[in-house]
């Protein structure tokens, strides 16, 4: 029943099924579709399709390219219809491709519509847990992809990927008390794993939280939301390559957030999480600050 496309952007966004032509006059029994440069009109259509029934529709474009066809996705949340959203290039990852193709508002926008999930997943792994999550719930679910090769993570020495139906799991817990909980989603995940590799060198233990979905995270029971985020872990770090706007929620009074609170800029990827901050070391330090606030505290 699965059946999309993109807008004019399958090459770049990799939507197309695979061993299928396209849909058109004259070849009905095809399942890609070539939507032309035109989000709002995807958008529609695969709301047309979803309430016609009998297939599960997708439409793909670049994050930033969510602002376009944002009246379709809130109508699609409206009406609780089954779509899928696969939001590629979803940060400052782009690089040269500059700011005005750079998403730094669109996560947030998008995780403020009720009824929409939005999964952010870290690696491969997460990314086949999140189109399984996609193709179960009931409801329109948007994926937000990077345009960067992501290393897989070895799940032999961190946290079982399926956490992460779950919207928010534990990825590395330290041999001893975690005094540090840093949290990360999509390709900022593995910053967060190398700044928990400089913390530990200082002897700080740090638990380390993959966040691919709020919408997942706040729909579980108190009990695994406490222990996955204990209250007593108060020196936090979250980092994301977006706005910030919402984080506070998981870290609290004396946690710090790591992320974008202006445009980006024109450059190789490296360079600009460079240039903008988003590093393990950066992360390391911030961390370092909140757990010493902590302890002057107590």
């Amino acid at each position: 029943a699965l059946m999309g496309g993109s807008a004019d952007l399958a090459p770049s966004t990799k939507t197309l099924i695979k061993n299928e032509s396209g849909f058109q006059h004259h070849s009905y029994d095809q399942r890609n579709l070539h939507f032309g440069v035109r989000e709002h009109g995807m958008g529609a259509i695969l709301n047309g399709m979803a309430l016609h029934g009998g297939f599960v529709p997708y439409g793909a474009t670049f994050l930033i390219f969510s602002d376009y066809m944002r009246p379709a996705i809130r109508l699609a949340a409206l009406m609780n219809i089954k779509v899928i959203y696969v939001f590629t290039h979803d940060s400052i990852g782009l690089g040269e491709d500059g700011p005005t193709h750079q998403p730094i508002e669109q996560l947030a926008s998008l995780r403020v519509i009720p009824n929409l999930t939005v999964i952010r997943p870290a690696d491969a792994n997460e990314t086949a847990v999140a189109w399984k999550m996609a193709m179960q719930l009931d409801h329109p679910v948007a994926l937000a992809l990077s345009r960067q090769s992501l290393p897989t993570l070895d799940r032999a020495v961190l946290g079982n990927v399926v956490g992460a139906e779950k919207g928010a799991y534990i990825l590395k817990d330290p041999g001893q008390q975690a005094e540090v909980l840093l949290m990360a989603s999509g390709s900022e995940v593995h910053i967060v794993l190398d700044a928990a590799a400089l913390l530990e060198k200082k002897n700080i233990g740090v638990r380390v939280v993959s966040v691919p979905s709020w919408e997942l995270f706040e729909a579980q029971p108190e009990e695994y939301r406490m222990r996955i985020l204990p209250p007593d872990i108060k020196a936090r770090v979250a980092v994301e390559a977006a706005s910030p706007m919402g984080w506070e929620r998981y870290t609290g009074d004396y946690g710090k957030i790591i992320g974008l609170d202006h445009f980006g800029d024109s450059a190789p990827y490296k360079e600009l999480y460079v240039h903008f901050g988003i590093t393990s070391e950066k992360v390391a330090a911030a961390a370092e600050s909140s757990l010493k606030k902590v302890r002057q505290i107590r």
